[in-house]
């Protein structure tokens, strides 16, 4: 809750005229406790775990002519009623978990100093917090992921979000009730160490589950945003992972890529992919010299 009872109040206390988000913002929230602003985070999440699947699901669905080319696992085809089911549990476990975590989770918050008040950030300050947690997070992440992958944390815990072995987007939140807060660990760690305004801490947890889920959605778009973020790992990079299953000890970051290269846990997928490019280059090279026309995809090559 802001401590001023007015615009004028605020923009004296600032000593300057509140900007237009400011004034957006002081309106919205002058009079809602940091607890029911904290708590939008509930239905942020809601909204993107059942929404933004969605055009994937359609597209899978109808088979749209011209996205085939695109799935990255084209012969594995889930059903309505599979994905109803990934998305029922999903909701089981978010009620359950999720939902009960962002609500007793609030002094956290505030202990290590996410505000809610004014001046707003400034685009540049919210880009470079957003970095930080991106960074912190993907990095913490890394380890925490190797580690579900031995014996014990695969078959108690991590193998649950190996089920799908290609992937949706609706399957991005598709895990152990175990593995939601033990992986809420990094997410909270960012925030921690460079706190910000509430507004960033929205973006970041909304962020950050709109890339798991693209990185889970099963297509590999060539026109995606994502492709000009450098290290970024994406959906091709994440679908090796599932794709290889619960044996996999490669591709375990989660969001960039230099950490697997750091650490050498990139190696199988490289060399897929170096095989990959050299069976195209030599069908190319063999239907030219027959005097034909053939495509042939990487996609298609690693699910046959």
């Amino acid at each position: 809750m802001l401590p001023y009872q007015s615009l004028a109040e605020a923009t004296s206390a600032l000593g300057r005229n509140l900007t237009f988000a400011e004034t957006l913002w002081f309106n919205y929230s002058a009079r809602k406790s940091d607890y029911f602003l904290y708590c939008h985070n509930i239905l942020f999440l809601f909204l993107i775990f059942s929404v933004v699947p969605l055009p994937l699901v359609f597209i899978e669905l109808m088979r749209i002519a011209g996205f085939d080319r695109y799935k990255i696992q084209p012969k594995v085809r889930l059903s309505f009623s599979e994905m109803s089911r990934c998305y029922k549990d999903v909701m089981r476990m978010f009620f359950l978990v999720v939902g009960p975590l962002q609500l007793v989770s609030f002094p956290s918050v505030k202990m290590i100093g996410i505000r809610t008040g004014l001046p707003l950030p400034s685009g540049w300050e919210i880009l470079s917090q957003l970095l930080v947690y991106f960074v912190v997070e993907d990095y913490t992440n890394y380890w925490i992921h190797r580690f579900l992958h031995n014996k014990w944390g695969y078959e108690k815990i991590h193998r649950v979000h190996h089920e799908y072995a290609a992937p949706i987007g609706f399957a991005a939140p598709y895990a152990h009730w175990a593995e939601i807060l033990i992986l809420g660990i990094p997410s909270f760690l960012g925030p921690a160490m460079v706190p910000g305004h509430m507004i960033t801490f929205w973006l970041w947890i909304a962020l950050r589950q709109v890339e798991a889920i693209e990185t889970h959605s099963g297509y590999d778009f060539p026109w995606s945003i994502t492709k000009y973020i450098p290290f970024y790992g994406g959906a091709e990079y994440h679908d090796y992972h599932h794709y290889v299953g619960g044996q996999s000890q490669s591709n375990f970051a989660s969001v960039f890529t230099y950490c697997d290269y750091i650490y050498g846990t990139d190696k199988g997928y490289r060399y897929q992919k170096k095989i990959l490019k050299k069976l195209k280059e030599e069908l190319e090279s063999s239907d030219t010299q027959n005097g034909g026309s053939y495509h042939i995809s990487t996609q298609s090559l690693k699910s046959d």
